[in-house]
């Protein structure tokens, strides 16, 4: 098997592959020809510096061509790629080389002084530098093409770092089963169909954009936008109408955030909408559906894993549900806890890099909890957020959706805090909306709120607010911060 023979090289040479929208405004339509031409000059480049199969290839490129074409190489040619997040500072790329200790690094010109900073010297883990290449380069994109490696399905083909919400990230490594299995999500999740334009807005480096900006869209017949810009709300609607996206593929803060602070309008080519990664809240819905028609389809993964769960296509959606099982992939609770067959997962990990391989013969537990009412799953915390008060199991989630319904909130995160009567008590860290002041009416108006829309003993007795949330840099909230103590405003 190759993903780059197989999927990138067999469609259509003249199929559209990629939408470009540079940072500068340009745009460019990649057809699949182009990308195969690019990749393959460029695999032959990375041979030329020295990778071989399984030799692993760093990437540190925004949402630009580079970054696929560069993952495309890896695949032709059987080395393992590492994407990197751009927003990752010298520290945090200073531990992915000491972990991966990549052959090479394939670097945007903007980032190449944050790179510097965490080559720095050679380490007792990593004794050689490095190589570097450096984009945009045109020149590497023309040369000749290495031959496709025959990979097999348990060949590895990609690190993707866990998010880091709970201590150091960790290197997860997955196999080239993990990209023919995106087809499952992609067919009853995601929903990509030939000739649509798809755009998932992850940015390059986490697990959500290693499958959903290129290889799941590619697999089933579709294009996929390249957007290499920061999120801003207003310029995301406005892309969403120009380029007539078909489906939409958005971590829950930005459809949060573009629900509170944009008017949202109605897109007649938009046809899905899905998200993953946090739960959304019932309010947050409630505002994409009313403007466009759409109901917003949830789903549930891990790093590790790959997508688990989706709102069924054809069903209305469950307010809070990060819908059902995929197709084939068996999933159970336990004490609260939802654990997963790995047989059943056609993109679960081989291990992580430095340990022992995963067992695949062995429940895997998520160490998320999770309640089932009628076959749909509902997420509630991690197992170290629920909180347990005066003989009550409180889930922060249903607090933090009474918090943010609240039209003074603009975010909100609810932990437990110590208390020598009941145990831990409900602390809730907000971020208030613009213009709006914290004083001690209002904290009081957000407690009667929260007992007015959850059970009463479910309220937050202490308040924090604070100009931002802490967050890693894939947006995911760090319950772990906030559980430490974060210091009020």
């Amino acid at each position: 098997m190759n993903f780059a023979r197989d999927v990138v090289a067999a469609r259509d040479p003249g199929d559209p592959a990629l939408i470009e929208l540079r940072r500068d405004g340009g745009r460019r339509t990649w057809s699949f020809a182009e990308v195969d031409a690019a990749s393959a000059a460029l695999a032959g480049r990375l041979v030329a510096r020295g990778v071989r199969r399984g030799d692993v290839v760093m990437t540190l490129v925004g949402n630009r061509p580079e970054w696929v074409l560069t993952m495309v190489a890896c695949f032709r040619i059987g080395a393992v790629a590492l994407p990197c997040n751009e927003q990752l500072r010298a520290k945090d790329l200073r531990l992915r080389l000491d972990v991966a200790d990549p052959k090479l690094v394939v670097v945007d010109e903007r980032n190449r002084p944050e790179l510097d900073a965490a080559v720095g010297a050679p380490t007792a883990t990593t004794s050689d530098r490095p190589e570097i290449l450096v984009v945009p380069d045109d020149a590497l994109l023309v040369g000749d093409a290495p031959p496709f490696a025959e990979l097999d399905a348990e060949d590895p083909c990609l690190l993707t770092f866990t998010s880091g919400t709970e201590g150091d990230p960790k290197a997860v490594v997955h196999v080239q089963r993990y990209l023919d299995g995106q087809r499952l999500q992609a067919e009853h999740w995601l929903d990509a169909r030939p000739g649509d334009l798809v755009w998932c807005t992850a940015a390059s480096g986490w697990s959500k954009s290693a499958r959903n900006v290129f290889v799941a869209p590619w697999l089933r017949g579709a294009c996929a936008l390249l957007h290499d810009q920061r999120f801003d709300p207003a310029e995301r609607l406005r892309i969403l109408a120009d380029e007539r996206v078909n489906v939409l593929c958005m971590a829950p803060t930005e459809y949060r955030v573009i629900a509170k602070r944009t008017s949202i309008g109605s897109y007649p080519d938009l046809r899905g909408l899905v998200a993953a990664g946090e739960a959304l809240n019932p309010e947050v819905l409630d505002v994409w559906r009313a403007a466009t028609g759409i109901e917003i389809r949830d789903g549930f993964g891990q790093t590790e894993t790959g997508q688990l769960t989706g709102a069924p296509l054809g069903e209305p959606v469950r307010p809070g549900s990060m819908g059902r099982s995929l197709p084939g992939v068996r999933l159970w609770i336990d004490d609260g806890e939802l654990v997963v067959d790995p047989a059943s997962v056609p993109t679960f990990f081989r291990g992580y890099l430095g340990h022992d391989p995963a067992v695949r013969d062995q429940p895997w537990r998520t160490g998320d909890r999770v309640r089932e009412q009628d076959g749909w799953l509902y997420f509630e915390g991690r197992t170290d957020d629920v909180i347990s008060s005066a003989g009550y199991r409180i889930g922060p989630f249903e607090v933090e959706s009474a918090l943010v319904a609240h039209p003074a909130v603009a975010e909100a995160a609810v932990v437990a805090a110590p208390d020598e009567e009941r145990g831990q008590i409900v602390r809730a860290v907000i971020v208030l909306r613009d213009g709006i002041a914290a004083d001690d009416a209002l904290i009081v108006a957000l407690q009667e709120h929260v007992k007015a829309t959850t059970a009463p003993y479910k309220y937050p007795r202490r308040i924090d607010v604070v100009d931002e949330l802490p967050k890693t840099t894939s947006g995911k909230i760090q319950r772990a911060a906030l559980r430490r103590g974060v210091r009020a405003r």
